[in-house]
């Protein structure tokens, strides 16, 4: 889940937010690679409505700790269907997609489908808000659903192919709708507040998956449990205030190019914890997915003819 800024005081010491921000990156990096593995551990003991509740009421508590410490404002009465939208589509539609998601693709896999979420912003830019997108931006988009379509087939092979993995894809266009809404509406609220009140709505709309969940928390191993809790603080609230203070310290489409280490970082320790080897075609699609939403950002630059 991405944020906005959150405003922090300066350093005295001009050369320490530079170390602190690499700091800072590195740690966001490790917590959203984690993510996948935490939700394929999860998995073992909930199911995937039941996991995406228990991630967030932690978040939800976490980031109420951090609320109370740092001060937010009240949400205005007009706001509060806002707030309920962008919490179904960042939290609700996109973790439940995301888990049912990852019960077809491995953990790799599953990282690399959830970085295609650019992709699903340009095609949101030109049918839904009317901008206009360029024929490299379409060639892009193009190349990276090809990319994504790799990654799907070559998982598990063309003949187990799991269609549960193009759910990812859709907790992938969920939250570009997330980010899209949140971009248009950011001056309402600043970012801290933002984040809060988009954690908390959604994990409200979360609860028609209690039934069950305390049974399944007693029936959970310690070691479940233990990924659990770590996937609620870190990757869903901790590494939201470690960007947040990224992005006030660098500048953002430096900052966000570091979020491509996320897939490989994310194949890495899933091949030391759960111990999976992405298959070759998980690598050649990850490859064609990562160049295609990298290269969104790098439009040649047209040259006027000089009679």
């Amino acid at each position: 889940m991405e944020t906005r800024c959150v405003p922090f005081d300066g350093l005295k010491n001009p050369s320490r937010p530079h170390v602190k921000v690499i700091l800072a990156t590195m740690f966001v990096i490790l917590c959203w690679a984690y993510s996948p593995i935490g939700i394929r551990i999860g998995l073992q003991a909930y199911e995937p409505g039941q996991l995406a509740l228990v991630r967030f009421l932690i978040a939800s508590v976490f980031m109420a700790v951090v609320a109370v410490a740092k001060g937010i404002s009240w949400p205005r009465l007009g706001d509060l269907p806002l707030l309920a939208v962008l919490g179904f589509f960042a939290v609700s539609l996109h973790h439940i997609a995301l888990n049912y998601g990852q019960r077809g693709v491995s953990a790799g896999a599953a990282s690399v489908l959830a970085q295609s979420t650019p992709l699903f912003s340009t095609l949101l830019a030109h049918f839904v808000f009317k901008d206009r997108v360029g024929g490299w931006q379409w060639g892009c988009v193009l190349c990276g659903l090809l990319g994504a379509a790799v990654v799907v087939t070559g998982d598990r092979g063309l003949g187990d192919m799991d269609a549960r993995g193009l759910l990812i894809l859709l907790a992938a266009l969920s939250w570009s709708v997330y980010f899209s809404l949140q971009k248009r509406h950011t001056h309402r609220y600043d970012g801290l507040t933002m984040v809060c009140y988009t954690v908390w709505s959604g994990t409200l709309l979360l609860f028609i998956f209690a039934p069950g969940v305390l049974d399944a928390a007693r029936q959970a191993s310690a070691s479940v449990n233990l990924a659990v809790l770590i996937l609620g603080i870190f990757p869903s609230a901790l590494a939201y205030l470690a960007w947040a203070y990224v992005l006030a310290h660098s500048d953002v489409s430096r900052a966000s190019m570091a979020l491509y280490l996320i897939p490989p970082s994310a194949m890495l320790m899933a091949s030391l914890v759960l111990a999976e080897r992405p298959a070759t075609m998980v690598i050649v699609g990850a490859i064609i997915v990562l160049a295609s939403v990298l290269a969104l950002n790098f439009e040649p630059v047209k040259v006027a003819k000089v009679d």
